[in-house]
């Protein structure tokens, strides 16, 4: 039986010499992988309360969607500055190379509402942090943080003070795909 990181393509030397690149694309090209994939995470969620599932920009988006719709939850988004049409309120963070920033409605989370965030990815875990920090801004309260992957030995883990599951380890310095 094959696992999900059998569906991960990995390109060596990308984008420079030294980097080992994880291609979730191969998952999402794949019908059995992206199967696996949601089931799995789905799986790190059994006994979970929620109310909400919240994907972050962008590929939580692809995996969050589907694990709200099985589990009959809302999905709300977590996007770069800049994409949400309503209010909104906004947190900066610190990246390798300089900050980002990323929003979510006002109105997205209710106060008291239980929150499952999601990701394709912990690396440092800068991003996750500033989503959940928006989500208790809004009075909500972080469950859990799924991830598909997670990249050992950047400690990305350890920044989060929530309980954090990931489908699989990855080693090495990699970077993964791009969707914008």
């Amino acid at each position: 039986m094959k696992k999900v990181e059998d569906y991960i393509r990995t390109i060596p030397d990308f984008p420079e010499p030294g980097i080992m690149f994880r291609d979730v694309t191969s998952i999402l090209q794949d019908a059995e992988g992206f199967k696996l994939a949601i089931d799995e995470m789905i799986k790190l969620l059994d006994g979970v309360d929620c109310d909400v599932i919240a994907g972050a920009e962008s590929r939580g988006f692809i995996f969050g969607a589907p694990l709200a719709y099985a589990l009959g939850k809302p999905s709300v988004l977590v996007r770069k500055k800049g994409k949400l049409p309503c209010e909104t309120i906004e947190k900066t963070y610190d990246l390798e190379y300089g900050t980002a920033t990323i929003e979510m409605h006002k109105d997205a989370i209710k106060p008291g509402q239980k929150v499952v965030v999601v990701d394709d990815l912990i690396a440092t875990g800068g991003t996750i942090e500033a989503a959940c920090q928006l989500i208790e801004e809004l009075g909500g309260e972080v469950s859990k943080i799924v991830f598909l992957m997670e990249l050992a030995g950047l400690n990305g883990r350890e920044k989060l003070k929530y309980d954090v599951a990931s489908v699989c380890y990855l080693r090495g310095k990699i970077i993964t795909d791009f969707l914008g």
